[in-house]
């Protein structure tokens, strides 16, 4: 059982010295998006299906709450809580369509499409894109593995992927680049309300 225990940390410790000077530049470039977008009234729309559906409720809940420091509520919206929207568009669409439709009724020109896919293969984040840039939105991506489809998708503007095969370790990853991505939200617009 302590193997267990040790491999997974060790493979976790692994792979975050493996990112280290590896996404410093797609990080930067993710917040500088958001910050821009949310300096200009605009929201940020989240979504992913499993895990990356509870990155996208936790990233969410940190803008608009807070996350090191008091400041001002960011707009944010995640995708993936309201049962009757996702269940309606799934029964009278297909559950590949519950992000885009979604982006559809919410995305506004100027916003920000946050994809979170551990494959980059769903098809429904996917479609978000797709839909995101035809209404005039950034889209930033978190991927896994190769970075698949969604990863190479044309409509992307910063493209986010942790190089490995562990689903578990690049969501592992993936909660912290949104953490990290928050702390640059929050130091770029909010930096001289940090508490000491």
């Amino acid at each position: 059982m302590k193997k267990i225990i040790h491999e997974a940390l060790e493979a976790g410790i692994v792979l975050r010295k493996q990112c280290l000077n590896v996404l410093d530049d797609d990080l930067l470039q993710a917040a500088e998006v958001m910050v821009s977008c949310l300096r200009h009234d605009g929201k940020i729309l989240v979504c992913g299906n499993g895990g990356s559906a509870s990155d996208a409720q936790h990233f969410v809940a940190e803008l608009v709450n807070r996350f090191e420091i008091n400041r001002p509520a960011l707009a944010a919206f995640a995708m993936v809580n309201d049962a009757s929207v996702i269940t309606s568009i799934s029964n009278d669409f297909s559950f590949n369509s519950i992000f885009a439709r979604q982006t559809e009724a919410l995305g506004r020109k100027g916003d920000v499409l946050l994809g979170i896919s551990t494959s980059g293969h769903s098809k429904n984040v996917i479609q978000a894109v797709t839909k995101a840039q035809a209404i005039g939105m950034d889209v930033i991506v978190l991927t896994g593995k190769d970075g698949g489809e969604l990863g190479q998708h044309p409509s992307v503007t910063v493209s986010i992927n942790i190089n490995h095969s562990s689903t578990a370790r690049v969501q592992e990853m993936h909660i912290t680049c949104l953490h990290i991505l928050c702390s640059l939200i929050d130091e770029t617009m909010f930096g001289s309300e940090r508490e000491s």
